[in-house]
């Protein structure tokens, strides 16, 4: 069994569920702009995705003042909505507080801002019981390019072959898959066993219990 000394995570999906967040805030700017055919489901199958990659999957426009516009008033709506409407999974504070008990390192790498993460983590988790969070603004290539990825190993001065990497995505695994990295796939979000499997894994689990009980990997 591999022991691993760097755990680093998703957001979205991953250690929380802001589905209700963030359909309200889509919900609100594609109401406004008379987009009403657009399903929740189509909406949740856009989270991982950056907000400008969201709009375009979801309106088909590709203007960039329009989509531009489309990503202001989103945040707009996110800074008042989004970290009231943001909860952990069940599991989640056990594993994560077992896993620094452990001594090993924790991070998270997500397209969702650093800030708005840091905002939700510190109502739950003591200040810095992260070792480092890379948002969507601390990179110019966004996941599935594994830049936030490396920003965190470097800032962690941490070694890839001891690092795991937990996602709930396809998108996730393809960032993993870039560099190599070991990569669990937690079936949080939208994101089939079937569609993970066809990427390199460790494991693929139903929550994220697994990593602290790691007999089955």
């Amino acid at each position: 069994m591999k022991t691993y000394k760097t755990y680093i995570f998703d957001f979205d999906y991953t250690l929380a569920d802001a589905s209700t967040g963030i359909l309200k805030c889509f919900r609100h700017v594609l109401d406004t702009h008379k987009h009403t055919n657009i399903s929740d489901d189509a909406i949740r199958n856009t989270i991982g995705k950056t907000l400008e990659q969201a709009f375009i999957q979801l309106t088909k426009i590709t203007d960039k003042a329009t989509i531009d516009l489309y990503v202001k008033e989103y945040v707009n709506m996110a800074d008042i909505h989004m970290t009231a409407n943001t909860k952990l999974f069940p599991e989640v504070v056990t594993v994560l507080t077992t896993l620094k008990d452990q001594g090993v390192l924790l991070g998270i790498v997500s397209t969702k801002f650093r800030y708005r993460i840091i905002e939700f983590v510190n109502q739950v988790f003591p200040t810095d019981f992260f070792d480092v969070i890379i948002g969507g603004e601390d990179v110019t290539q966004h996941k599935p390019s594994p830049e936030g990825l490396l920003l965190a190993l470097t800032h962690l001065k941490a070694e890839k072959e001891q690092c795991l990497y937990i996602g709930d995505s396809t998108i996730d695994a393809e960032t993993a898959q870039a560099i190599a990295a070991d990569f669990y796939g937690v079936l949080n979000g939208t994101t089939t066993r079937e569609q993970l499997a066809q990427y390199p894994h460790i494991q693929i689990g139903d929550n994220l219990s697994h990593l602290i009980h790691k007999s089955s990997y």
